[in-house]
C-alpha cells in the first residue's frame, strides 16, 4: 500500500495555494461561478472526470475516481460564502467587497481538491468508487438538498452511494484533533416571520388605537416560556427571536410590528412541537392586543443523525491514521445547523468535526465572524482523513 504519509506532503503546498486563491474569490449560494471554475481547473489538471452542473445547482461539481462498479463511497465539501466584510488582514484577503469564507468553505474545498489528488495517485489500490461532491449553497440555500433531488445519490449522477462523509472546521478544538458523534450531532433550523398588525394612532392618545408593538413585546416574552415550560428538561431546543421591525417616530403607534427568529431542534417530535406552539402563543398575543396576525414559518434544514456504525468507523480511522490522541468524542450535540443532514436521511453516512485552531491555542475566531480564517495545518488532516476512510471501506 502507498506511503499515504508522503503523498500528502507532496501535495500540501499546492492545496494551501489553491485554498488562499479560494479565499479571495468568496461568492454567495448558487453564485460561485468563479469558485466552480478553479474547482474544476484543478481536477482537468489531475485529469479527473466530473459532471459540471445538476439541475437547480449549476455551480455544483461531481468527480468519480476508482472502479464504478465496485460500492460507492462519496466525500462532500461545501463552497459557498457569506455575506460579510473580512477583516483578517490575510495577504489572501476577500477581494470580493462584502463576501468572506467566514465559515470555511474554501477549506472544506480545497481539503476536497487534496483528497481528490491523492485519491487519483493510488487509484488502482482503492477497494471502492469515490464520488467527490463540491456542493452550492450550504448557507441557507439547501445545496444539499438541490443535489439529492438530482440523483448525487442514488446512481443517476454517476453510481448510487453506499456511504457519504462531510466535515467541518472546529475553532474550538485544536488542529490535529477530530470529533463527531454517533446519532444526533447538529440541530434542525427553522424560522418564522410574524406580522401584528393594529391600528394607528397618536402616541397621546393610545386608547384610540390598537398597539402592534404592545401586542409583538407580549408575543416575544411568551415565546421565551416555550423551552422551559413546553419542553423535555432532558431534551433540547432553542427558540431564538432575532429581528423586531416596528414604528417611525416616538409619538406614533404604527400600524404593524414584526418580528422574526430561528428555531432549532434535535429530533422531529420538539421540532412539530415547537411549530404548533409558536403558532398558539403568536395568536393568543395578537387575540389580546386585539390585533390581526401573519404569520409565515421556513422549514429548514433537518436535525443532522449519524449513523452509528459510521460513526463508529471514522473514530477507527482517526485512532489509525492520526493517533488515539487525536480523537474526541462530542459529548453532546450542537443547536448549529447543516444541509448535510439532507444526505444523511438517505445513505449511511458521518459528518465529522476537524480542529482548526492553531497549536498553541485553546480557540480560533468563531465561524460566521468577520476575522475567522480555515487554518492551513488542518488540510493535512483533512485530506489525510478523507483518504483513509474511502481506501479501508469495506461493505
Amino acid at each position: 500500500m502507498s506511503d499515504l504519509q508522503s503523498i500528502v506532503e507532496k501535495r500540501l503546498g499546492e492545496i494551501i495555494e489553491v485554498r488562499h486563491r479560494l479565499h479571495q474569490i468568496p461568492e454567495l449560494g448558487y453564485e460561485e461561478t468563479k469558485t466552480a471554475a478553479q474547482i474544476r481547473g484543478e481536477l482537468d489538471r489531475l485529469g479527473i472526470e466530473f459532471v459540471g452542473g445538476v439541475r437547480g445547482a449549476p455551480t455544483a461539481t461531481i468527480a468519480m475516481i476508482g472502479d464504478q462498479t465496485r460500492p460507492c463511497v462519496a466525500l462532500r465539501a461545501d463552497i459557498d460564502a457569506l455575506p460579510i466584510q473580512e477583516n483578517t488582514g490575510l495577504p489572501y484577503a476577500s477581494q470580493h467587497p462584502g463576501r468572506m469564507h467566514a465559515c470555511g468553505h474554501d477549506g472544506h474545498a480545497a481539503n476536497l481538491v487534496g483528497a481528490a489528488a491523492v485519491l487519483k495517485e493510488i487509484e488502482r489500490e482503492l477497494p471502492v468508487c469515490v464520488k467527490l461532491i463540491w456542493q452550492p449553497a450550504e448557507e441557507n440555500g439547501g445545496g444539499a438538498k438541490k443535489l439529492v433531488d438530482a440523483g448525487v445519490l442514488d446512481g443517476r449522477i454517476g453510481p448510487k452511494v453506499d456511504a457519504i462523509f462531510g466535515l467541518h472546521g472546529w475553532p474550538e478544538m485544536r488542529v490535529g484533533t477530530v470529533s463527531t458523534r454517533p446519532g444526533g450531532l447538529l440541530a434542525s433550523m427553522d424560522s418564522f416571520h410574524a406580522t401584528f398588525i393594529g391600528q394607528g394612532a397618536h402616541g397621546a392618545y393610545p386608547h384610540l388605537g390598537r398597539d402592534p408593538i404592545a401586542a409583538a413585546a407580549e408575543a416575544v416574552l411568551s415565546l421565551q416560556q416555550i423551552v422551559s415550560r413546553e419542553v423535555d428538561p432532558t431534551d433540547s431546543a432553542v427558540v431564538t427571536v432575532g429581528q423586531f421591525h416596528a414604528g417611525t417616530a416616538v409619538n406614533i403607534i404604527p400600524e404593524r410590528a414584526t418580528i422574526a427568529g430561528t428555531v432549532r431542534a434535535l429530533n422531529d417530535e420538539t421540532r412539530k412541537k415547537l411549530e404548533v406552539s409558536i403558532r398558539r402563543r403568536l395568536g393568543a398575543a395578537a387575540t389580546a392586543g386585539q390585533c390581526q396576525l401573519e404569520f409565515d414559518w421556513h422549514a429548514g434544514y433537518p436535525a443532522l443523525v449519524n449513523d452509528p456504525a459510521m460513526a463508529d468507523y471514522v473514530q477507527r480511522i482517526v485512532q489509525s491514521a492520526l493517533g488515539d490522541n487525536a480523537y474526541i468524542p462530542s459529548a453532546r450535540p450542537s443547536m448549529g445547523a447543516e444541509d448535510f443532514a439532507y444526505y444523511l436521511q438517505k445513505v449511511p453516512g458521518c459528518f465529522i468535526l476537524i480542529g482548526v485552531a492553531p497549536q498553541g491555542q485553546d480557540s480560533n475566531p468563531g465561524v460566521h465572524t468577520d476575522r475567522y480564517d480555515f487554518t492551513d495545518a488542518a488540510l493535512e488532516v483533512g485530506m489525510k482523513l478523507f483518504v483513509e476512510l474511502a481506501r479501508n471501506y469495506r461493505t
